[in-house]
């Protein structure tokens, strides 16, 4: 989706227990640009003065949704520069619907 970009998830770079400003200090040691997450909370408990990264932060973390309109990811990147948060939006994902039981009758 990120052509051109080098794409690693927290888990293969054995960062997944990290919490949020280890996470960052990794991701920026690791040579990284930017940093994507669905975690929007991220700019209000990190502050980002300083730091050599971006963070795109998606509006939603259902992976159908981002995979339908992957424009908005590809545009917040190419727009972010060092310390740099952006938001990408996106619609709730649809919810599923519940299938009644069936009835049985005898």
């Amino acid at each position: 989706m990120l052509t051109g970009h080098d794409v690693r998830t927290a888990y293969e770079m054995g960062w997944d227990t990290l919490t949020n400003g280890k996470l960052l200090d990794a991701v920026q040691a690791a040579g990284f640009d930017i940093f994507v997450t669905s975690d929007q909370r991220l700019k209000s408990q990190q502050n980002l003065a300083g730091r050599k990264i971006a963070v795109v932060a998606l509006g939603s973390n259902h992976w159908d949704t981002i995979k339908a309109d992957p424009a908005r990811v590809i545009a917040a990147c190419a727009g972010a520069g060092e310390g740099a948060y952006i938001v990408v939006p996106y619609p709730k994902p649809p919810r599923r619907r519940r299938t009644p039981p069936t009835s049985v009758e005898s």
